[in-house]
């Protein structure tokens, strides 16, 4: 589990909430309340205590790069203990997003150097009866058509999750 300090930068995906709903209705325990469904740019991203103005200012601008889009969820990908939608759309913002910061390894290497953008349905799934209800339940949902509007910088604190910065799609930063 991460600790206080640790951020994230992630595009929340309200639209996507059904399919986190879907996995929980099966086990409460596969979910993590309060962490909407989002797909993660840079996770692990700069610790708190290590965050600058330029890191914000750069968040800001990459997301100003890329357009809100409106997407459609089709794919559902399963790994040991673990369930997840694709979302090939958010792919170049991922990329642009671990370009800009190399240094760090997206998920600390665990998946790879390149893990594809995903929604994370279903953590701790181990078993393969319960992944495969997951799936099942989530597959009837599919395709799911989701709007991907903005970027957030996220921070765990000792409550959970908390936003410390915003940035719309799309929209340049004003001077």
């Amino acid at each position: 589990m991460p600790e206080p300090g640790t951020t994230a930068v992630v595009i929340v995906l309200p639209d996507a909430a059904p399919l986190l709903d879907a996995a929980w209705r099966i086990d409460p325990a596969l979910v993590r309340r309060g962490v909407p469904a989002h797909v993660s740019l840079l996770y692990p991203f700069v610790p708190e205590s290590a965050l600058t103005g330029r890191d914000e200012s750069a968040v800001r601008s990459l997301a100003a790069g890329f357009p809100a889009a409106d997407l459609v969820l089709e794919e559902v990908v399963t790994a040991p203990g673990f369930v997840a939608v694709t979302v090939p759309g958010l792919q170049p913002a991922v990329d642009a997003f671990r370009t800009r910061w190399p240094e760090l390894r997206p998920y600390g290497g665990r998946f790879g150097a390149r893990p594809a953008a995903h929604v994370t349905v279903a953590m701790g799934a181990d078993d393969p009866t319960t992944a495969a209800r997951v799936r099942t339940a989530i597959d009837g949902l599919l395709p799911l058509r989701i709007r991907a509007a903005e970027v957030q910088l996220v921070v765990l604190a000792e409550g959970g999750w908390q936003s410390r910065l915003t940035a719309p799609l799309g929209v340049p930063e004003a001077p």
